[in-house]
Order: structure tokens, then sequence, then C-alpha cells
């Protein structure tokens, strides 16, 4: 099985036969211990820190089949180096581009993200409830938001339901966290430890969901939900809409309320606060744990994993647009 591997210091790659060599640098030039990483065993890098490489290392790369996703030191996404499309289809092209073209086919699509994400929002916050948390009024106000999805008439309506279901959302944190409180929505820059670990970890959904896109006949720059853009894969937005809460929102709850991450793990600036590398290691560590957690599936009838979800929505998605079946989003069974 190929891995993902996370390079969290500046440094040099470089080809060592069938192996890439890493070579991490400081900032007066020293090289430290190279570390080696076998090609056959890769399937994404994720780079925190500044990566010199050549064309001939990303031509390797590309013929390896190994995408490299970049971030900056403030923890904001920049981009990734993809290997050429090897599964894009024709007709599936078409047939995307049809759905996207067509105002009634994409609302309809839009609207079963939101869905899917309104309801494993409400998810949550019945697991929270459940364990004597006082969740009712968020369960309430998030309930009425959502039966507005349907009477959306256009997908700027539903991105503006969407963003009312997300504000309700944020505000319940307070109520799951022990000891941080929300305070707000902020992003570029995140303006405390909580917000930090949400930026943090929807960029790590969404270059994983790009990930597992990539694997299907899906072209990732067009997209339903989210308005397609120049330079950025935005079906990977609207299918990580669905999986942020699953993903990203337990793995946040999870490191704070059992002190995996504290104050020491951030870096606290005048108007921003940054993920240190020790709490990106950590938090890592814990979104790959839930990647890995395997559940047996309803219909499939046997044991899967969480980062299959992601793949079989995708496949769904691909069957809804060849008109093979209706797309019903992933919903939390368990």
């Amino acid at each position: 099985m190929r891995k993902t591997y996370y390079l969290f210091n500046p440094g040099r790659i470089s080809r060592k036969d069938n192996t890439l060599k890493f070579t991490p640098v400081d900032e007066s030039g020293k090289e430290g211990t190279p570390k080696y990483l076998p090609v056959e065993g890769i399937s994404d890098l994720y780079c925190f820190g500044a990566l010199d490489a050549n064309s001939a290392m990303y031509n390797f790369l590309g013929k390896a089949g190994i995408s490299v996703h970049f971030f900056d030191y403030y923890e904001h996404y920049t981009g990734s180096f993809m290997p050429k499309e090897y599964l894009l289809a024709g007709k599936m092209q078409i047939q995307q581009t049809k759905h996207y073209l067509s105002p009634t086919r994409r609302l309809a699509i839009a609207g079963k993200f939101v869905e899917g994400a309104a309801f494993n929002i409400c998810k949550n916050l019945r697991y929270y409830q459940n364990r004597g948390k006082d969740l009712e009024g968020s369960l309430e106000k998030i309930g009425n938001l959502a039966e507005q999805i349907g009477g959306a008439n256009n997908v700027q309506a539903l991105m503006g339901v969407e963003g009312n279901i997300r504000h309700v959302y944020y505000q319940a944190f307070d109520g799951i966290l022990k000891d941080h409180a929300m305070e707000g929505r902020s992003k570029q820059p995140p303006m405390n430890e909580i917000n930090a670990l949400i930026s943090f970890g929807n960029m790590m959904c969404y270059t994983f969901c790009l990930g597992q896109i990539y694997h299907t006949q899906l072209n990732p720059t067009i997209s339903f939900l989210h308005e397609p853009g120049y330079r950025r894969y935005s079906l990977a937005l609207d299918i990580a809409e669905i999986f942020k809460p699953l993903l990203v929102d337990r793995t946040i709850f999870r490191v704070l309320n059992k002190r995996e991450i504290q104050s020491k793990d951030f870096d606290f600036h005048v108007n921003k606060v940054v993920l240190k590398e020790s709490g990106k290691k950590v938090f890592i560590k814990a979104f790959e744990e839930r990647l890995n957690k395997t559940l047996k599936h309803r219909v499939l009838k046997k044991q899967v994993s969480y980062k299959s979800l992601v793949k079989l929505e995708c496949y769904k998605l691909s069957k809804h647009l060849l008109d093979m079946e209706t797309y019903r989003p992933f919903k939390v069974w368990w």
C-alpha cells in the first residue's frame, strides 16, 4: 500500500536510484541528515516548508504517479503538483460539464452536498449531546436551516444556507470543547487555536479529497457547489464539505479535549495564531488514524476505511453524472 509522507523542514529533494533523497536545510544553509523514501511506497508528499527540486525531479515524480501538495508557514494551502490525469475520460468530461452548465442539474447536485454536510454536522452534535453536552438549541437551529436547502433557487442562495449552518455549528464548539473558546470563525489569518486547527484540518481534508478524485474519471476543476475558478481544484472543495465534520472536526475535538495539542503547540502573533510543527505532527497522526479507521459498510457488507468512503463518494457522483443512478450524499449511519 502506498503511503503519504510529510516533509516539515525546508530542504532539497533529489533522485537516488529508485528512492527520493530529502535533505533538510536550516536557515544558515547547513544540511541535516538525509531521509530516503522508496518511490514505489509513496502516493503523496505534503510539504510544509520550502522544497528545492528541479524539473527533472518533477518529471520523475509525475511518471511515478506521486502528487506533491504545498503549504506555507501560515498553514495556507498554496497548490499541488499532480501527475498527468491518466484516468480522465472524454464521456465523463462532457457529462460533468453538461451538469455544471445546466442550472437545474447543478443546483440538484450542489444541494446534495449541503444536505450531506448538514446531516453529518448534526450527527456530530448529537454524539456530544448524548454525552451530556447541551446542544439542543444548535440542533434545532440547524434543523430549521436545513429545511431551506430544497427551497434554494440558485447556488448562491444555497451557499448562504450552508454558511448559516456552519455559523451555528461553530458557535456550538464552545459547548463541546473543554478549555477553548471558538470566538467566531476567523481565517486568513486564524485568530486563535481552534481557528488555526480548523484551517489546517480543512486544508488536509481538501488535499485528501483531491487525491481521491484524481484516482477516478472525474475532473477536479469542474464543481457544482463552489464556483470553478482558475488554479484550484474546486470539486475537492465540494466533496470535502460532506467529510469535514467526520474527518476534521472530530479530530479537533479529540486532540483538544484529550490535551494531545496544547497552547505550547501554537505560535501566537499580534494578529494571527499558527500551528507549530509539533502541533502539526500530532494533528496529522490523529487525522491519519481517523482515515484508516474501519467500519462495516451497510451496503457493501464488508469492512471499509474512512479513507475508502471518500473514494466511494466519488464513484457515486460519477454514476450520477453518467445517468446510472441518482446521487445520494454520504450520511453517517452509526
